[in-house]
C-alpha cells in the first residue's frame, strides 16, 4: 500500500489532528485545573462538574448538526468558522472573572467545537486516497495519546509556574496561540471544497435535538453537582421526552437529520453501542481519579497529571501494537482491551482501598487500564467507520463524535453524583471506591455488547 501523499494532504492531516488535540485538551484540562479555578474565583465545589460539562454538553448537542452543516455548506467553510469561534471563546475563557462568565465561555467553546470537529474526517476523505485511510486513522490514536500525556502535564506545570500571575488562565491562552496559527495555516492549505445544496437541514429538527440533548445533559450534570434536586430531575425527564419526540419525528420524515441508513450498518451500530458504554466509563473513572489525587491526597495539578500519565503511555503502547491486527482480529482485540481495563480498575480499587498507600503505587493499575483503553479505542472506530458511504461522512463523523461527547458528559455527571454523595472527610478512599465499583459494573455491561461486534474489523486498506 502506498502512503505517499501530497504535501497539501499531509498539511490537512496535521490540521485535523491539531483540531482534535485542541478538543482533547479542552475536554481534559479542567480535570487538572478545576480545584485551582474554584479557589481563584471563590466559587463553590458545585462549579467543578460544570467546568467540563458545559463544554461537552454544547459540543455534543451541536456535533450532528455540525456534520450536516458541513455537508450542506462545505467542510472547509465550517472548519474555518468553527476554528475561529473556538479560538475567540478560548480567549474569552482566559479572561473570565466570574463562575457564570466562565461557564458561558466554555459553552461557547463547545458550540464552535461542534462545528469544527465533524469536518475533520470529511476533509481527510477528500484529500487522502481511500485505500490509505486505514493507515491514516491508525495514526490518530498514538498522536492523540501523546497529547493526552503532554497536555495535562504542561497544564499542571503552567498552573504551578504561574507565569505573569496568570495561573490557570495561561492554559487557555495557549489554545488561543495555537488556534490563531492553525487558522492561518488552514486558510492557505485546505482546498476550496464546496457543499451539496441538495442537503436539507430542518431547523425544527435541529433545535429539537439540541434542546433534548441540552436538557438531558444539563439535568445529569446538575444532579451530580446538587445531589439530584427537583430541578435536575425535571430537566433530565424533559430532555428524555424531547429526545423521544425527536426520534418519533425523524422516523417519519423523508430527509432525517440522522441518516437512517447508518443504523442499518451493523458495524456502525455495534461500534456505537460499545463506544457509548466504554467512553462513558473511561471518562468517569479518570474524572474521579484526578479529583481524588488533588482533593483527597493533596497533590498539586502538576503532580496529579504526572501520576495519571501512565494511562496515556498504555494507550500509546497497545494502539501501536494492535493497529495491524484489528482487521483480522477486531473482536478479539476489543475483548482483550476490556479485560485489561477491568484488571486495571480492580487494581485501582485494591490500592486505593488501602488508604495510606504510597502514591506511586497507583500508577501500576493506571498503566494496565491504559493498555486496555489503547486496545479498544482504535478497534471500535475501525469497525464503526469501515463500510460507511463517503457521501455520509459528515453525518457519520458527527454521530460518532456526538455520542463520544454526550457519554463523556454523562459519565462524568453520573460518577460525580456517586463521588459527592459518598465522600466523607475522615476516610480518604470514600467517594472514589464506590465510583470504581460502579466502573466495574459498567465494564461488565460493556463486555456483554462485544458479541454485537463483527469478528473482523472493517478493512479500510
Amino acid at each position: 500500500m502506498s502512503t505517499t501523499f501530497s504535501p497539501r494532504a499531509w498539511a490537512v492531516f496535521l490540521l485535523v489532528v491539531a483540531a482534535d488535540v485542541l478538543d482533547l485538551l479542552s475536554t481534559t484540562v479542567t480535570n487538572v485545573a478545576a480545584p485551582t479555578i474554584v479557589e481563584d474565583l471563590g466559587a463553590s465545589s458545585s462549579l467543578v462538574p460544570w467546568l467540563g460539562a458545559s463544554y461537552t454538553l454544547a459540543m455534543g448537542s451541536l456535533m450532528i448538526v455540525g456534520g450536516r452543516l458541513g455537508d450542506r455548506y462545505g467542510c472547509r467553510r465550517l472548519f474555518l468558522i468553527g476554528l475561529a469561534g473556538f479560538t475567540l471563546f478560548s480567549l474569552a475563557t482566559a479572561v473570565a472573572t466570574t463562575s457564570f462568565a466562565l461557564v458561558a465561555c466554555r459553552t461557547g467553546q463547545g458550540v464552535f467545537g461542534g462545528l469544527l470537529i465533524p469536518q475533520g474526517f470529511v476533509l481527510l476523505m477528500r484529500v487522502i486516497p481511500r485505500e490509505s485511510m486505514g493507515r491514516v486513522f491508525g495514526l490518530f490514536g498514538p498522536l492523540l495519546a501523546v497529547s493526552s500525556i503532554s497536555g495535562p502535564v504542561v497544564a499542571g506545570l503552567l498552573i504551578e509556574a504561574n507565569p505573569f500571575g496568570l495561573s490557570w488562565r495561561s492554559v487557555f491562552l495557549v489554545n488561543v496561540l495555537f488556534g490563531a496559527l492553525m487558522l492561518a495555516a488552514a486558510l492557505k492549505v485546505i482546498p476550496p471544497f464546496g457543499g451539496d445544496a441538495s442537503v436539507r437541514i430542518r431547523p425544527g429538527a435541529a433545535l429539537t435535538l439540541m434542546a433534548g440533548l441540552g436538557l438531558f445533559l444539563a439535568g445529569l450534570v446538575d444532579g451530580g453537582a446538587s445531589t439530584w434536586t427537583n430541578r435536575a430531575v425535571i430537566a433530565t425527564a424533559v430532555g428524555v421526552a424531547v429526545l423521544a419526540a425527536f426520534g418519533w419525528q425523524q422516523a417519519r420524515t423523508g430527509q432525517p437529520l440522522l441518516e437512517r441508513s447508518l443504523f442499518a450498518n451493523r458495524g456502525f451500530v455495534a461500534g456505537l453501542v460499545f463506544g457509548a458504554l466504554f467512553f462513558g466509563t473511561v471518562t468517569g473513572v479518570m474524572y474521579v481519579t484526578t479529583l481524588y489525587l488533588q482533593q483527597r491526597l493533596g497533590l498539586n495539578p502538576f503532580h496529579a497529571a504526572l501520576v495519571t500519565a501512565p494511562v496515556s503511555v498504555g494507550i500509546i503502547a497497545t494502539s501501536l501494537t494492535v493497529r495491524g491486527r484489528v482487521v483480522t482480529h477486531g473482536r478479539s482485540v476489543v475483548s482483550i482491551g476490556v479485560l485489561l481495563f477491568a484488571l486495571g480498575t480492580v487494581g485501582m480499587t485494591v490500592v486505593i482501598g488501602a488508604d495510606y498507600h504510597p502514591v506511586p503505587l497507583i500508577t501500576v493499575p493506571l498503566l494496565v487500564a491504559g493498555l486496555g483503553m489503547g486496545c479498544c479505542f482504535g478497534a471500535v472506530f475501525t469497525v464503526a467507520l469501515g463500510d460507511v458511504n463517503p457521501a455520509q461522512a459528515g453525518s457519520t463523523s458527527g454521530v460518532l463524535n456526538a455520542v463520544q461527547q454526550i457519554v463523556n458528559a454523562a459519565g462524568s455527571a453520573i460518577v460525580s453524583t456517586v463521588y459527592l454523595s459518598t465522600a466523607t472527610p475522615d476516610v480518604l478512599s470514600s467517594g472514589v471506591l464506590p465510583c470504581l465499583i460502579l466502573t466495574l459494573v459498567i465494564t461488565v455491561a460493556c463486555a456483554t455488547s462485544i458479541p454485537l461486534l463483527p469478528r473482523r474489523g472493517a478493512d479500510l486498506h
